[in-house]
């Protein structure tokens, strides 16, 4: 059953099965908003149903609204994905097939009132000859206002999105993360939830008084984390991309901390800021290595301070080989390895060698990197590696944390 939504109220699921109903909403058995005032399974606001255009709960509703605007148990207790095949067959009628079927999706993004979908949902011809009547249905059955449809990420080194915007006005929307609230416009900017892990994990960085540059800031995915939840004192927020500016400085707004940090907007290879950071967060992959000469010339000069330096990090096949006989002997054809965000506890003992070497490579290309800077030796040790996600069987989105510290005179 889909409560109708409006842009304040968020969904609560029941703990014993049923419907999910809207925060501060009580929703009655019969599918309506307690004291009458709305159809729970569309999306208007009051009697009567704008979907069917009954005046009152009914059993038999013509046009099939979301839960038949009669609060069935069997219709509270279909899933989201269930609901959104029903109320689509009548739209389809006899040319309902299983084809079709496979193309209606079973998972999806939702951002407020905004869903999102993957870029291979609803691509059959016969879905585009039910025009906007399609795109009302799905928000219908999903209890959103807008939808819209992500497309390939552009090859322009700004990872812009290609999303249309199907149902709605415009592609601003709101996500809340760790207590954290974002605002970006989906059209414009990708919001990352695959790395929660390490937004977790930045949040619980001691980081109280510290002076922090973020090189690759986006949104704010780390940004934010760092002044919301770590201390910062103040953060050095660098991003190229206009759209995702025009993102952050709203996100900031939001949250209360735009007085503690400066966005530098273009380029921050050419960034003209030196000898200001405690913390230095790169979080650019498949490799933040362009990002390392700028990241040495803001660290304090005098005391140094930590990189933050995500890359990824292939398998080498005799691993690989491994790997494959460990999948294979697995249960129910289980693949025994990192796919999950900080999943890396099985086959992750087998990697980490690799994962060492490669962080102390980029540790002796630092320590490098920052003797030439300053004319003196530095030193660079490797605190932690942390492996965030998997993006392919030997492919590993991996952070390490590196401290670089001036070598001070005898």
């Amino acid at each position: 059953m889909s409560p109708c939504l409006s842009p304040s109220m968020s969904l609560r699921w029941p703990q014993s099965g049923g419907s999910p109903s809207a925060s501060g909403s009580v929703w009655s058995s019969s599918g309506c908003r307690t004291g009458g005032t709305g159809c729970s399974g569309c999306r208007g606001a009051a009697w009567p149903c704008p979907c069917c255009r009954r005046s009152s709960p009914s059993s038999a509703c013509p046009r099939r609204c979301p839960a038949s605007c009669s609060g069935s148990r069997a219709a509270r207790r279909r899933s989201p994905a269930q609901r959104l095949r029903d109320e689509l067959r009548p739209l389809l009628g006899e040319s309902w097939s299983e084809e079709l079927e496979r193309d209606v999706p079973h998972a999806w993004q939702r951002h407020g009132d905004l869903v999102l979908l993957s870029q291979d949902s609803f691509r059959a011809a016969a879905w585009e000859r039910l025009g906007s009547a399609l795109w009302d249905t799905v928000a219908s059955a999903l209890g959103a206002r807008r939808v819209a449809r992500r497309g390939r990420v552009m090859p322009d080194g700004m990872r812009t999105p290609r999303v249309t915007l199907l149902l709605g006005q415009h592609g601003w929307v709101e996500h809340v993360d760790n207590g954290i609230r974002y605002t970006f416009d989906v059209t414009k900017c990708m919001f990352s939830p695959g790395n929660i892990t390490e937004k977790l994990r930045v949040a619980s960085l001691p980081c109280s008084g510290e002076v922090v540059v973020d090189l690759y800031a986006g949104i704010g995915y780390f940004t934010l984390p760092f002044l919301v939840h770590a201390g910062a004192a103040f953060v050095h927020a660098c991003e190229w991309n206009s759209h995702a500016v025009e993102a952050l400085h709203r996100t900031l707004l939001l949250n209360g901390v735009r007085d503690r940090c400066h966005i530098h907007a273009g380029d921050s290879r050419q960034l003209q800021l030196q000898d200001v950071a405690d913390r230095v967060n790169l979080g650019l992959i498949p490799s933040s290595e362009q990002g390392w000469p700028a990241a040495c010339r803001v660290l304090k000069k005098d005391t140094g301070g930590v990189l933050h330096i995500h890359h990824n990090v292939e398998t080498a096949p005799a691993l690989l080989a491994e790997r494959g006989s460990a999948e294979a002997a697995s249960p129910a054809g289980e693949a025994q390895h990192p796919a999950e965000d900080g999943g890396e506890e099985m086959l992750g003992a087998r990697l980490r060698p690799q994962w060492q070497q490669w962080a102390e490579g980029t540790a002796t290309r630092i320590q490098g990197l920052l003797a030439e800077l300053h004319g003196r030796p530095w030193r660079t040790s490797v605190l932690h590696i942390e492996a965030v996600k998997s993006y392919a069987p030997h492919v590993h989105h991996l952070v390490l944390d590196l401290e670089c510290r001036p070598v001070l005179p005898l």
